[in-house]
């Protein structure tokens, strides 16, 4: 194998776990709130928009509740949106943000 090869291939190899680890930071932020949140804000849907699904507004936990109105986001062909919701988790509340499903 001649040199120029194989420093090519060790500075491939760097690339890619340098990509790795730079995915990896993006992680999912995990939300825990001490309390239940309140109950939700009622908010009209407004009428459908071709190639846009509703996320309905939601209750966010930044030390204290603070509501986060509905909007629009671009739809994915062949995806359903599952909106987000609060969970019980361990005596305390976990947020699971919506998501395509």
């Amino acid at each position: 194998m001649s040199l120029s090869f194989r420093r090519l291939l060790a500075q491939s190899t760097l690339v890619v776990a340098g990509a790795v680890s730079i995915g990896s930071a993006f992680a999912e932020v995990v939300v825990i709130a001490p309390v239940a949140p309140p109950a939700p804000r009622y908010e009209p849907v407004p009428p459908p928009r071709v190639g846009f699904a509703w996320d309905a507004g939601h209750w966010n936990w930044e030390g204290r509740y603070v509501w986060v109105p509905g909007h629009w986001i671009e739809a994915r062909p062949g995806a359903r949106w599952a909106a987000g919701r609060w969970e019980e988790f361990r005596g305390q509340y976990r947020y699971v943000p919506g998501h395509w499903i």
